[in-house]
Protein backbone atom coordinates (compact mmCIF):
# COMPACT_ATOMS: atom_id res chain seq x y z
CA UNK A 1 0.00 0.00 0.00
CA UNK A 2 2.96 2.35 -0.52
CA UNK A 3 1.15 3.52 -3.66
CA UNK A 4 -2.48 3.19 -4.65
CA UNK A 5 -3.47 0.47 -7.05
CA UNK A 6 -6.54 0.29 -9.23
CA UNK A 7 -8.38 -2.91 -9.86
CA UNK A 8 -8.27 -3.53 -13.61
CA UNK A 9 -8.81 -2.61 -17.22
CA UNK A 10 -11.31 -4.11 -19.67
CA UNK A 11 -11.27 -4.33 -23.46
CA UNK A 12 -13.58 -5.68 -26.15
CA UNK A 13 -13.79 -5.84 -29.93
CA UNK A 14 -16.68 -6.63 -32.30
CA UNK A 15 -15.45 -6.99 -35.89
CA UNK A 16 -17.64 -7.27 -39.01
CA UNK A 17 -15.77 -10.36 -40.15
CA UNK A 18 -13.45 -13.04 -38.85
CA UNK A 19 -9.95 -11.65 -38.19
CA UNK A 20 -7.09 -11.65 -35.68
CA UNK A 21 -9.06 -10.17 -32.80
CA UNK A 22 -6.68 -11.76 -30.27
CA UNK A 23 -3.78 -9.57 -31.35
CA UNK A 24 -5.98 -6.47 -31.28
CA UNK A 25 -7.05 -7.33 -27.75
CA UNK A 26 -3.43 -7.97 -26.77
CA UNK A 27 -2.39 -4.47 -27.87
CA UNK A 28 -5.43 -2.99 -26.15
CA UNK A 29 -4.51 -4.69 -22.88
CA UNK A 30 -0.92 -3.59 -23.29
CA UNK A 31 -2.17 0.02 -23.41
CA UNK A 32 -4.21 -0.64 -20.23
CA UNK A 33 -1.39 -2.39 -18.37
CA UNK A 34 -1.13 0.50 -15.88
CA UNK A 35 -4.57 -0.43 -14.57
CA UNK A 36 -3.67 -3.98 -13.59
CA UNK A 37 -0.42 -5.92 -13.39
CA UNK A 38 -1.22 -9.12 -11.51
CA UNK A 39 -2.97 -11.17 -14.18
CA UNK A 40 -4.56 -10.91 -17.60
CA UNK A 41 -6.66 -12.89 -20.01
CA UNK A 42 -8.30 -12.98 -23.44
CA UNK A 43 -11.38 -14.84 -24.71
CA UNK A 44 -11.87 -15.12 -28.49
CA UNK A 45 -15.29 -15.86 -29.99
CA UNK A 46 -15.13 -17.84 -33.23
CA UNK A 47 -18.75 -18.30 -34.36
CA UNK A 48 -19.86 -19.25 -30.85
CA UNK A 49 -16.74 -21.26 -29.97
CA UNK A 50 -14.90 -19.57 -27.09
CA UNK A 51 -11.13 -19.96 -26.78
CA UNK A 52 -9.57 -18.68 -23.55
CA UNK A 53 -6.13 -18.08 -22.17
CA UNK A 54 -5.32 -16.29 -18.92
CA UNK A 55 -2.58 -16.39 -16.33
CA UNK A 56 -0.76 -14.45 -13.65
CA UNK A 57 1.71 -11.87 -14.96
CA UNK A 58 2.12 -8.91 -17.27
CA UNK A 59 0.48 -8.88 -20.69
CA UNK A 60 3.69 -9.34 -22.70
CA UNK A 61 4.81 -12.18 -20.40
CA UNK A 62 1.51 -14.09 -20.35
CA UNK A 63 0.76 -13.85 -24.07
CA UNK A 64 3.62 -15.30 -26.05
CA UNK A 65 3.24 -15.53 -29.86
CA UNK A 66 2.32 -19.20 -29.40
CA UNK A 67 -0.46 -18.38 -26.95
CA UNK A 68 -1.89 -15.73 -29.25
CA UNK A 69 -1.85 -18.14 -32.19
CA UNK A 70 -3.61 -20.77 -30.08
CA UNK A 71 -6.53 -18.37 -29.60
CA UNK A 72 -7.11 -18.39 -33.34
CA UNK A 73 -9.30 -15.94 -35.22
CA UNK A 74 -12.84 -14.75 -34.65
CA UNK A 75 -15.06 -11.72 -34.95
CA UNK A 76 -15.24 -10.92 -31.22
CA UNK A 77 -12.94 -10.94 -28.22
CA UNK A 78 -12.77 -9.49 -24.74
CA UNK A 79 -9.74 -9.00 -22.52
CA UNK A 80 -8.86 -8.05 -18.98
CA UNK A 81 -5.84 -7.01 -16.94
CA UNK A 82 -6.27 -7.29 -13.20
CA UNK A 83 -4.98 -5.83 -10.01
CA UNK A 84 -7.09 -7.65 -7.47
CA UNK A 85 -8.63 -5.86 -4.52
CA UNK A 86 -11.37 -8.39 -3.85
CA UNK A 87 -10.18 -11.95 -3.55
CA UNK A 88 -6.69 -13.37 -3.87
CA UNK A 89 -4.31 -12.67 -6.73
CA UNK A 90 -3.98 -16.26 -7.95
CA UNK A 91 -4.68 -17.60 -11.43
CA UNK A 92 -8.19 -18.68 -10.37
CA UNK A 93 -9.19 -15.01 -10.09
CA UNK A 94 -7.79 -14.01 -13.48
CA UNK A 95 -10.40 -12.73 -15.92
CA UNK A 96 -12.38 -12.83 -18.16
CA UNK A 97 -14.73 -15.36 -16.60
CA UNK A 98 -16.41 -17.81 -18.99
CA UNK A 99 -19.79 -19.33 -18.10
CA UNK A 100 -21.49 -22.21 -19.91
CA UNK A 101 -25.21 -22.56 -19.22
CA UNK A 102 -28.39 -23.89 -20.82
CA UNK A 103 -28.99 -20.66 -22.76
CA UNK A 104 -25.46 -20.64 -24.19
CA UNK A 105 -22.06 -19.23 -23.33
CA UNK A 106 -21.00 -15.95 -21.86
CA UNK A 107 -17.65 -14.31 -21.11
CA UNK A 108 -17.42 -11.37 -18.73
CA UNK A 109 -14.73 -8.88 -17.68
CA UNK A 110 -15.24 -6.40 -14.84
CA UNK A 111 -13.61 -3.25 -13.53
CA UNK A 112 -14.72 -2.05 -10.09
CA UNK A 113 -16.08 -3.47 -6.86
CA UNK A 114 -19.56 -4.36 -5.65
CA UNK A 115 -20.73 -3.24 -2.23
CA UNK A 116 -23.28 -6.07 -1.91
CA UNK A 117 -21.07 -8.86 -3.21
CA UNK A 118 -21.10 -10.91 0.01
CA UNK A 119 -24.87 -10.81 0.34
CA UNK A 120 -25.34 -11.86 -3.28
CA UNK A 121 -22.79 -14.65 -2.96
CA UNK A 122 -24.54 -16.04 0.10
CA UNK A 123 -27.90 -15.84 -1.68
CA UNK A 124 -26.50 -17.73 -4.66
CA UNK A 125 -24.73 -20.34 -2.53
CA UNK A 126 -27.96 -21.08 -0.69
CA UNK A 127 -29.50 -21.80 -4.09
CA UNK A 128 -26.74 -24.27 -4.91
CA UNK A 129 -24.25 -22.15 -6.84
CA UNK A 130 -20.65 -23.33 -6.55
CA UNK A 131 -17.97 -20.63 -6.73
CA UNK A 132 -14.53 -21.25 -8.14
CA UNK A 133 -13.04 -17.82 -7.36
CA UNK A 134 -13.08 -15.33 -4.49
CA UNK A 135 -13.74 -12.26 -6.67
CA UNK A 136 -17.02 -10.42 -6.98
CA UNK A 137 -16.76 -10.71 -10.78
CA UNK A 138 -17.96 -14.31 -10.52
CA UNK A 139 -20.91 -13.05 -8.47
CA UNK A 140 -21.85 -10.73 -11.34
CA UNK A 141 -21.55 -13.57 -13.85
CA UNK A 142 -23.90 -15.73 -11.78
CA UNK A 143 -26.43 -12.93 -11.38
CA UNK A 144 -26.44 -12.27 -15.14
CA UNK A 145 -26.75 -16.01 -15.82
CA UNK A 146 -29.59 -16.32 -13.31
CA UNK A 147 -31.46 -13.53 -15.08
CA UNK A 148 -30.67 -14.98 -18.51
CA UNK A 149 -32.66 -18.09 -17.62
CA UNK A 150 -35.76 -15.90 -17.34
CA UNK A 151 -35.15 -13.22 -19.98
CA UNK A 152 -35.42 -13.40 -23.76
CA UNK A 153 -31.98 -11.93 -24.48
CA UNK A 154 -28.58 -11.44 -22.88
CA UNK A 155 -29.00 -7.66 -22.90
CA UNK A 156 -32.27 -7.91 -20.97
CA UNK A 157 -30.56 -10.24 -18.52
CA UNK A 158 -27.87 -7.61 -17.96
CA UNK A 159 -30.56 -4.96 -17.62
CA UNK A 160 -32.31 -6.91 -14.85
CA UNK A 161 -29.00 -7.84 -13.21
CA UNK A 162 -28.27 -4.13 -12.79
CA UNK A 163 -31.29 -3.95 -10.47
CA UNK A 164 -29.54 -6.42 -8.15
CA UNK A 165 -25.85 -5.48 -8.19
CA UNK A 166 -24.69 -2.31 -6.43
CA UNK A 167 -21.38 -0.51 -6.41
CA UNK A 168 -18.84 0.25 -9.10
CA UNK A 169 -18.82 -1.80 -12.29
CA UNK A 170 -17.77 -1.26 -15.85
CA UNK A 171 -18.49 -4.50 -17.69
CA UNK A 172 -17.65 -5.99 -21.06
CA UNK A 173 -19.75 -9.08 -21.76
CA UNK A 174 -19.63 -11.39 -24.78
CA UNK A 175 -22.29 -13.85 -25.90
CA UNK A 176 -22.02 -16.03 -29.02
CA UNK A 177 -23.43 -13.20 -31.17
CA UNK A 178 -23.20 -9.95 -29.16
CA UNK A 179 -20.72 -7.71 -27.41
CA UNK A 180 -22.18 -5.75 -24.50
CA UNK A 181 -20.70 -2.84 -22.56
CA UNK A 182 -22.33 -1.38 -19.46
CA UNK A 183 -21.47 1.06 -16.71
CA UNK A 184 -22.97 1.41 -13.24
CA UNK A 185 -25.54 4.20 -12.70
CA UNK A 186 -22.98 6.37 -10.89
CA UNK A 187 -20.34 5.87 -13.60
CA UNK A 188 -17.67 5.42 -10.93
CA UNK A 189 -15.24 3.64 -13.27
CA UNK A 190 -14.61 4.78 -16.85
CA UNK A 191 -15.66 3.01 -20.06
CA UNK A 192 -15.73 4.24 -23.65
CA UNK A 193 -16.00 2.97 -27.23
CA UNK A 194 -14.71 3.80 -30.67
CA UNK A 195 -14.69 2.59 -34.26
CA UNK A 196 -12.02 1.46 -36.67
CA UNK A 197 -11.78 1.96 -40.44
CA UNK A 198 -12.42 -1.76 -40.99
CA UNK A 199 -15.83 -1.43 -39.30
CA UNK A 200 -14.80 -2.89 -35.95
CA UNK A 201 -16.20 -1.53 -32.70
CA UNK A 202 -13.80 -1.25 -29.78
CA UNK A 203 -14.73 -0.94 -26.08
CA UNK A 204 -12.11 -0.05 -23.47
CA UNK A 205 -11.65 1.33 -19.98
CA UNK A 206 -9.69 4.26 -21.41
CA UNK A 207 -9.43 6.02 -24.75
CA UNK A 208 -5.66 5.40 -24.85
CA UNK A 209 -6.44 1.75 -25.65
CA UNK A 210 -8.59 2.82 -28.61
CA UNK A 211 -5.68 4.78 -30.06
CA UNK A 212 -3.36 1.83 -29.52
CA UNK A 213 -5.42 -0.36 -31.88
CA UNK A 214 -6.12 2.30 -34.49
CA UNK A 215 -9.66 3.14 -33.38
CA UNK A 216 -11.27 6.57 -33.27
CA UNK A 217 -12.93 7.60 -30.02
CA UNK A 218 -16.71 7.96 -30.35
CA UNK A 219 -17.92 8.62 -26.81
CA UNK A 220 -17.99 7.43 -23.22
CA UNK A 221 -20.55 4.86 -22.16
CA UNK A 222 -23.02 6.89 -20.10
CA UNK A 223 -23.54 6.06 -16.41
CA UNK A 224 -26.23 3.38 -16.25
CA UNK A 225 -26.11 2.70 -20.01
CA UNK A 226 -26.02 -0.71 -21.67
CA UNK A 227 -24.56 -0.64 -25.18
CA UNK A 228 -25.12 -3.72 -27.34
CA UNK A 229 -22.96 -4.33 -30.44
CA UNK A 230 -24.24 -6.67 -33.15
CA UNK A 231 -23.84 -7.01 -36.89
CA UNK A 232 -26.48 -4.28 -37.19
CA UNK A 233 -24.39 -1.82 -35.15
CA UNK A 234 -24.70 -0.49 -31.59
CA UNK A 235 -27.99 -0.26 -29.68
CA UNK A 236 -28.35 1.68 -26.44
CA UNK A 237 -30.49 0.65 -23.47
CA UNK A 238 -30.87 3.56 -21.06
CA UNK A 239 -33.30 2.19 -18.47
CA UNK A 240 -30.79 2.86 -15.66
CA UNK A 241 -29.51 6.19 -16.94
CA UNK A 242 -30.37 9.10 -14.70
CA UNK A 243 -31.26 6.88 -11.74
CA UNK A 244 -28.28 8.17 -9.75
CA UNK A 245 -25.97 11.18 -9.72
CA UNK A 246 -22.89 10.60 -11.92
CA UNK A 247 -19.90 10.23 -9.59
CA UNK A 248 -16.77 9.35 -11.55
CA UNK A 249 -13.88 8.48 -9.23
CA UNK A 250 -11.83 11.70 -9.14
CA UNK A 251 -8.69 9.62 -8.68
CA UNK A 252 -8.96 8.57 -12.31
CA UNK A 253 -7.83 12.11 -13.11
CA UNK A 254 -5.29 12.29 -10.29
CA UNK A 255 -3.49 9.00 -10.79
CA UNK A 256 -5.19 5.92 -12.24
CA UNK A 257 -5.71 6.85 -15.88
CA UNK A 258 -3.01 7.38 -18.46
CA UNK A 259 -2.29 11.08 -19.20
CA UNK A 260 -3.22 10.71 -22.88
CA UNK A 261 -6.70 9.37 -22.09
CA UNK A 262 -9.89 11.42 -22.27
CA UNK A 263 -12.46 10.47 -19.61
CA UNK A 264 -15.96 11.91 -19.54
CA UNK A 265 -14.90 14.74 -21.83
CA UNK A 266 -11.76 15.75 -19.92
CA UNK A 267 -8.15 15.14 -20.97
CA UNK A 268 -6.37 13.49 -18.04
CA UNK A 269 -3.14 15.40 -18.74
CA UNK A 270 -4.98 18.71 -18.56
CA UNK A 271 -6.68 17.68 -15.30
CA UNK A 272 -3.29 17.01 -13.73
CA UNK A 273 -1.85 20.28 -15.00
CA UNK A 274 -4.88 21.92 -13.38
CA UNK A 275 -4.17 20.09 -10.09
CA UNK A 276 -0.64 21.50 -10.05
CA UNK A 277 -1.90 25.01 -10.70
CA UNK A 278 -4.40 24.71 -7.85
CA UNK A 279 -1.60 23.52 -5.57
CA UNK A 280 0.47 26.58 -6.44
CA UNK A 281 -2.44 28.82 -5.51
CA UNK A 282 -3.22 26.99 -2.28
CA UNK A 283 0.30 26.30 -1.06
CA UNK A 284 2.77 28.81 -2.51
CA UNK A 285 6.40 28.77 -1.37
CA UNK A 286 9.60 30.55 -2.26
CA UNK A 287 11.70 28.04 -4.15
CA UNK A 288 14.24 27.65 -6.93
CA UNK A 289 12.99 24.61 -8.79
CA UNK A 290 9.89 22.42 -9.18
CA UNK A 291 10.47 18.66 -9.44
CA UNK A 292 7.82 16.02 -10.11
CA UNK A 293 8.10 12.46 -8.83
CA UNK A 294 8.09 10.42 -12.06
CA UNK A 295 5.89 9.52 -13.67
CA UNK A 296 2.63 10.29 -11.91
CA UNK A 297 3.71 13.61 -10.38
CA UNK A 298 5.20 15.08 -13.55
CA UNK A 299 2.08 16.69 -15.02
CA UNK A 300 1.09 18.32 -11.72
CA UNK A 301 4.66 19.60 -11.33
CA UNK A 302 4.45 21.26 -14.73
CA UNK A 303 1.16 22.87 -13.72
CA UNK A 304 2.65 24.12 -10.45
CA UNK A 305 5.65 25.58 -12.29
CA UNK A 306 3.48 27.44 -14.81
CA UNK A 307 1.26 28.91 -12.11
CA UNK A 308 4.13 29.89 -9.81
CA UNK A 309 6.69 31.08 -12.39
CA UNK A 310 9.25 28.79 -10.77
CA UNK A 311 11.16 26.70 -13.33
CA UNK A 312 10.36 23.03 -13.73
CA UNK A 313 13.33 20.68 -13.89
CA UNK A 314 13.74 16.93 -14.23
CA UNK A 315 15.37 16.36 -10.87
CA UNK A 316 14.54 12.66 -10.56
CA UNK A 317 15.04 9.92 -13.13
CA UNK A 318 12.96 6.76 -13.01
CA UNK A 319 14.60 3.48 -13.93
CA UNK A 320 12.01 2.14 -16.37
CA UNK A 321 13.47 -1.36 -16.27
CA UNK A 322 13.11 -2.00 -12.56
CA UNK A 323 10.63 -4.67 -11.57
CA UNK A 324 7.63 -3.95 -9.43
CA UNK A 325 8.81 -3.49 -5.84
CA UNK A 326 5.91 -5.32 -4.22
CA UNK A 327 6.63 -8.67 -5.93
CA UNK A 328 10.05 -8.97 -4.33
CA UNK A 329 10.33 -11.61 -1.60
CA UNK A 330 11.20 -10.07 1.73
CA UNK A 331 11.24 -6.50 3.00
CA UNK A 332 14.99 -6.06 2.50
CA UNK A 333 14.70 -6.89 -1.20
CA UNK A 334 11.80 -4.45 -1.61
CA UNK A 335 13.78 -1.66 0.02
CA UNK A 336 16.79 -2.33 -2.22
CA UNK A 337 14.62 -2.01 -5.31
CA UNK A 338 13.00 1.20 -4.09
CA UNK A 339 16.45 2.77 -3.74
CA UNK A 340 17.35 2.08 -7.35
CA UNK A 341 13.93 2.90 -8.82
CA UNK A 342 14.56 6.67 -8.61
CA UNK A 343 17.84 8.44 -9.19
CA UNK A 344 18.39 12.13 -8.32
CA UNK A 345 20.15 14.55 -10.67
CA UNK A 346 22.48 16.33 -8.27
CA UNK A 347 23.21 19.27 -10.58
CA UNK A 348 19.50 20.17 -10.56
CA UNK A 349 19.00 19.72 -6.81
CA UNK A 350 22.25 20.69 -5.06
CA UNK A 351 21.88 23.86 -3.02
CA UNK A 352 18.35 24.46 -4.33
CA UNK A 353 15.05 25.08 -2.58
CA UNK A 354 12.99 22.30 -4.12
CA UNK A 355 9.22 21.90 -4.44
CA UNK A 356 8.70 18.14 -4.77
CA UNK A 357 5.32 17.09 -6.19
CA UNK A 358 3.72 13.67 -6.08
CA UNK A 359 0.19 12.53 -6.92
CA UNK A 360 -0.73 11.11 -3.51
CA UNK A 361 0.42 10.00 -0.08
CA UNK A 362 -0.91 6.86 1.57
CA UNK A 363 1.34 5.70 4.40
CA UNK A 364 4.07 8.26 3.85
CA UNK A 365 6.86 5.71 3.48
CA UNK A 366 7.43 6.30 -0.23
CA UNK A 367 7.33 10.08 0.19
CA UNK A 368 9.84 9.85 3.03
CA UNK A 369 12.28 7.86 0.90
CA UNK A 370 11.87 10.26 -2.02
CA UNK A 371 12.45 13.31 0.19
CA UNK A 372 15.52 11.56 1.55
CA UNK A 373 16.88 11.04 -1.97
CA UNK A 374 16.46 14.73 -2.78
CA UNK A 375 18.13 15.80 0.46
CA UNK A 376 21.00 13.39 -0.06
CA UNK A 377 21.52 14.99 -3.47
CA UNK A 378 22.23 18.30 -1.72
CA UNK A 379 18.88 20.13 -1.74
CA UNK A 380 18.82 23.07 0.69
CA UNK A 381 15.07 22.77 1.31
CA UNK A 382 12.41 20.25 0.28
CA UNK A 383 8.77 21.34 0.21
CA UNK A 384 6.39 18.44 -0.44
CA UNK A 385 3.18 19.10 -2.38
CA UNK A 386 0.56 16.41 -2.96
CA UNK A 387 -1.75 16.70 -5.99
CA UNK A 388 -4.68 15.11 -4.17
CA UNK A 389 -6.46 15.63 -0.84
CA UNK A 390 -5.41 13.60 2.20
CA UNK A 391 -6.64 9.99 2.25
CA UNK A 392 -8.75 9.31 5.32
CA UNK A 393 -11.30 6.65 4.37
CA UNK A 394 -11.47 3.19 2.81
CA UNK A 395 -12.50 2.81 -0.83
CA UNK A 396 -15.10 0.17 -1.69
CA UNK A 397 -15.15 0.75 -5.45
CA UNK A 398 -12.00 -0.85 -6.80
CA UNK A 399 -8.85 0.55 -5.15
CA UNK A 400 -6.81 -1.11 -2.45
CA UNK A 401 -7.47 1.32 0.41
CA UNK A 402 -9.45 -1.10 2.59
CA UNK A 403 -8.69 0.29 6.05
CA UNK A 404 -8.14 3.58 7.87
CA UNK A 405 -5.37 2.06 9.97
CA UNK A 406 -2.51 2.58 7.53
CA UNK A 407 -3.48 6.05 6.30
CA UNK A 408 -0.98 8.52 7.74
CA UNK A 409 -3.38 11.48 7.48
CA UNK A 410 -5.71 9.83 10.01
CA UNK A 411 -3.08 9.82 12.74
CA UNK A 412 -1.05 12.98 12.24
CA UNK A 413 -1.58 16.66 11.48
CA UNK A 414 -0.07 18.11 8.32
CA UNK A 415 2.86 19.66 10.22
CA UNK A 416 3.58 16.31 11.91
CA UNK A 417 3.50 14.45 8.60
CA UNK A 418 5.99 16.95 7.14
CA UNK A 419 8.40 16.11 9.97
CA UNK A 420 7.82 12.38 9.58
CA UNK A 421 8.69 12.43 5.87
CA UNK A 422 11.56 14.87 6.37
CA UNK A 423 10.08 17.81 4.42
CA UNK A 424 10.33 21.48 5.32
CA UNK A 425 6.64 21.91 4.53
CA UNK A 426 3.72 19.90 3.21
CA UNK A 427 0.58 20.87 1.32
CA UNK A 428 -2.34 18.80 0.00
CA UNK A 429 -4.77 19.70 -2.76
CA UNK A 430 -8.10 20.77 -1.25
CA UNK A 431 -11.22 18.69 -1.81
CA UNK A 432 -12.89 21.77 -3.29
CA UNK A 433 -10.25 22.06 -6.00
CA UNK A 434 -10.17 18.30 -6.54
CA UNK A 435 -13.82 18.62 -7.55
CA UNK A 436 -12.76 21.10 -10.25
CA UNK A 437 -10.16 18.92 -11.95
CA UNK A 438 -12.55 17.81 -14.71
CA UNK A 439 -13.06 21.41 -15.79
CA UNK A 440 -16.81 21.31 -15.23
CA UNK A 441 -17.62 23.39 -12.15
CA UNK A 442 -21.00 21.74 -11.63
CA UNK A 443 -19.92 18.13 -12.01
CA UNK A 444 -19.83 15.78 -9.01
CA UNK A 445 -17.16 13.17 -8.39
CA UNK A 446 -16.64 10.35 -5.94
CA UNK A 447 -14.37 11.77 -3.24
CA UNK A 448 -15.27 9.25 -0.53
CA UNK A 449 -11.65 8.31 0.20
CA UNK A 450 -11.04 11.96 1.12
CA UNK A 451 -14.25 13.04 2.88
CA UNK A 452 -16.33 9.89 3.45
CA UNK A 453 -19.09 10.98 1.04
CA UNK A 454 -19.89 7.57 -0.45
CA UNK A 455 -22.22 7.50 -3.48
CA UNK A 456 -23.68 4.14 -2.36
CA UNK A 457 -24.22 2.36 0.91
CA UNK A 458 -21.03 0.88 2.32
CA UNK A 459 -20.62 -2.91 2.49
CA UNK A 460 -21.88 -4.62 5.62
CA UNK A 461 -18.83 -6.87 5.44
CA UNK A 462 -15.96 -4.45 4.99
CA UNK A 463 -13.29 -7.10 4.51
CA UNK A 464 -12.39 -7.18 0.83
CA UNK A 465 -11.70 -10.93 0.90
CA UNK A 466 -14.75 -12.72 2.26
CA UNK A 467 -12.87 -15.95 2.96
CA UNK A 468 -10.03 -14.20 4.76
CA UNK A 469 -12.65 -12.46 6.89
CA UNK A 470 -14.36 -15.68 7.90
CA UNK A 471 -11.09 -17.42 8.72
CA UNK A 472 -9.96 -14.49 10.85
CA UNK A 473 -13.26 -14.39 12.71
CA UNK A 474 -13.10 -18.13 13.43
CA UNK A 475 -9.60 -17.76 14.83
CA UNK A 476 -10.85 -15.02 17.11
CA UNK A 477 -8.51 -12.34 15.82
CA UNK A 478 -9.56 -8.80 16.59
CA UNK A 479 -10.07 -6.62 13.57
CA UNK A 480 -10.17 -2.87 13.24
CA UNK A 481 -13.90 -1.98 13.02
CA UNK A 482 -13.04 0.31 10.08
CA UNK A 483 -11.12 -2.39 8.21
Amino acid sequence: MAKLREECGVFGIFAPRCCDVASTTYYGLFALQHRGQESCGIVVNDDGLFRTYKDVGLVNDVFTPEHLRSLGTGNMAIGHCRYGTTGSNGRENAQPIVVNHVKGRMALAHNGNLVNSCELREELELKGSIFHTTSDTEVISYIVTDERLRQKSIEQAVNHAMDRIRGAYSLVIMSPSKLIACRDPHGIRPLCYGTRDDGAYIVASESCALAAVGATFVRDIRPGEILVFTSDGPTSIDDHCGKADPRLCVFEYIYFARPDSVIDGCCVHEARIRAGAFLAQEHPVEADVIVGVPDSGTDAAIGYAKASDIPYEMGLIKNKYIGRTFISPGQKSREDKVRIKLSPISSVLKGKRVVLIDDSMVRGTTCARTVGLVRDAGAAEVHMRIASPAFKNPCYYGTDIDSRRMLIANHHAVEEIAKIIGADSLGYLSIENAMRLGGDEGKKYCTACFNGDYPTEVPKNKRKNRFEYKISEKRGKKRDPQA
